[in-house]
């Protein structure tokens, strides 16, 4: 029986990419809870100093990525998303490891980063050591209209 490995590449990303985020975010942001970005607001952020975006790639098919901004030493994860179809496959972890790694390395003191309430992915940013710090009630609007609480986390790196 063959074994079947899956290799997780990342690759930096620029404004040039924004089809690539644009597809991703509508299959890994579901529509009733307002996590997802306009194109517009994607752009604008990548167009700012101390912004970067890291595209992930499993088996070289795009699987997600990872949009920070470094404001001198603090580096906030603005936004991180998976496919789908894709999930539970090590990317967002290998993702969230990156961002980390590249925060250790530029000496920030404190990566910061805000969930919907509920969001399953808090398991992975507890995993890798954030400890939640806030809370901003009825910060995202679903598509219906209803109100969604966000919770901030902070890891100290």
């Amino acid at each position: 029986m063959a074994t079947v490995t899956r290799a997780i590449a990342l690759r930096p990303g620029s404004a040039r990419d924004i089809d690539t985020v644009e597809r991703l975010m509508a299959d890994a942001f579901d529509p009733r809870w307002g996590e997802a970005w306009t194109r517009g607001q994607c752009l604008g952020v990548l167009a700012m100093p101390g912004v970067r975006l890291t595209l992930a790639y499993l088996d070289e098919a795009p699987a997600g990525f990872a949009l920070v901004r470094q404001v001198l030493d603090e580096v906030e994860l603005l936004l991180i998303a998976v496919a789908a179809h894709r999930r539970r496959r090590g990317v967002g972890e290998a993702m969230l490891r990156a961002v980390i790694a590249d925060a250790r390395g530029a000496g920030v003191a404190r990566v910061h980063l805000e969930v919907r309430a509920g969001n399953t992915a808090v398991r992975l940013y507890l995993a890798r050591g954030f400890h939640k710090v806030g809370e901003r009630r009825g910060y995202y609007r679903g598509r219906g209209g209803q109100l969604h609480d966000a919770h901030t986390y902070a890891l100290v790196v």
